[in-house]
């Protein structure tokens, strides 16, 4: 591994400290060398705060070695006014004459410019340290600008014989496939991304809440799919607990959504106080529902989702082609008889077991 490569790894690594709170950001990772020694880190805070670079260059207890030092990032420094100025004008302001970077940023607003500016200034500019790993570091924030839609997760769990739920329940809760600490890694995945989805059915035969109730960090935006706003407050996702949006198909008063805007829309109450963002889709395209879903969520700047509805949920997603990774949970116990798991094709990227689960990650061909 090249001294470039050292740095930029460890760039990474600090990076993942912003998962789940920087986005709509990237989650950047910077680090700061002098005479071949870290002398500070940063990396990107909440979303509105300092970026990686800011955070880094802050850190650093003697500001006059910024001039003779190299910054080390995942991802190219903007050089557009957003939340926070530009991270490549503070760059250049403090002389620092090397500048490092994992991969380009590819949101229209940068896309290059910030590698322009830097090198105009006289900074030596190095671009595509461990690449693919800055790339697939940066998935949701690639996939959001890139693709126009949500890094989107699948998730689910089946028994051993294929099932994912049995046909009838006694009770209106969850029939566990997996463990408890399956369980318990399910809610962290849900701290580090922005929104889940879930069906009506699901809703309905479970009663999900759809929080990190067993983790540290925020809850999800809670996404339901309710073709006949069918749910009420009665539910427990539909709650205060978090952000809600319901898609749905009926012909309505809800009020018209601006999709343009860059903050939430949130509806006065409706089917007994639910206060939601509402957008309606054309069930009858039923070859796009998830396509119109992605359109929806893409103009609301959800950048990444996990699925975990019901089987027919699920695979109106895999049908229509429109998933990244499938984090598939196969238990031990058996139904005999049920609601088959979904049928999908994938590769196998990693597989694992957690106590008597086994864990299989799939990302799409």
């Amino acid at each position: 591994m090249t001294t470039h490569e050292t740095y930029i790894k460890r760039c990474l690594q600090i990076a993942k400290n912003g998962l789940g709170i920087t986005r709509p950001n990237p989650m950047v990772g910077a680090v700061i060398v002098y005479n071949d020694q870290i002398i500070a880190e940063g990396f990107t805070s909440t979303y509105g705060g300092n970026h990686a670079e800011v955070n880094a260059i802050n850190a650093v207890k003697d500001q006059s070695l910024l001039a003779k030092s190299t910054i080390y990032v995942t991802l190219e420094p903007c050089s557009h006014f957003g939340k926070t100025p530009p991270c490549s004008d503070l760059i250049v302001r403090h002389n620092i004459p090397n500048v490092v970077i994992g991969c380009i940023d590819d949101n229209p607003e940068v896309a290059g410019k910030g590698i322009v500016k830097l090198r105009a200034s006289g900074c030596h500019v190095t671009v595509g340290v461990l690449e693919a790993e800055c790339k697939a570091h940066h998935k949701r924030f690639f996939t959001f600008h890139n693709k126009k839609r949500p890094y989107i997760i699948l998730k689910w769990a089946e028994t051993a014989d294929d099932f994912i739920a049995p046909l009838k329940k006694d009770e209106q809760k969850p029939v566990w496939i997996t463990n408890q600490y399956s369980r318990q890694l399910v809610h962290k995945w849900r701290s580090e991304e922005q929104a889940i989805l879930v069906g009506t059915n699901t809703v309905v035969a479970d009663n999900p809440s759809l929080t990190v109730r067993d983790w540290s960090g925020e809850n999800p935006i809670r996404v339901v799919l309710d073709k006949d706003l069918k749910l009420n407050s009665d539910y427990s996702i539909l709650n205060d607990e978090s952000d809600n949006i319901i898609f749905h198909g009926e012909n309505n008063t809800l009020p018209v959504i601006d999709t343009n805007q860059t903050s939430w829309s949130i509806h006065p109450p409706l089917n007994n106080s639910i206060s939601a963002s509402y957008i309606k889709i054309d069930w009858n395209l039923k070859k796009s529902i998830a396509k119109q879903i992605c359109d929806g969520l893409f103009k609301f700047q959800i950048n990444s989702i996990i699925i975990e509805g019901g089987s027919q949920t699920l695979q109106t997603f895999i049908d229509e082609n429109l998933w990244d990774e499938a984090r598939v949970f196969i238990g031990k116990i058996e139904f005999k008889s049920g609601i088959k798991a979904p049928q999908f094709s994938g590769n196998l990227i990693s597989e694992n077991t957690i106590e008597n689960d086994t864990l299989k990650i799939y990302a799409k061909d």
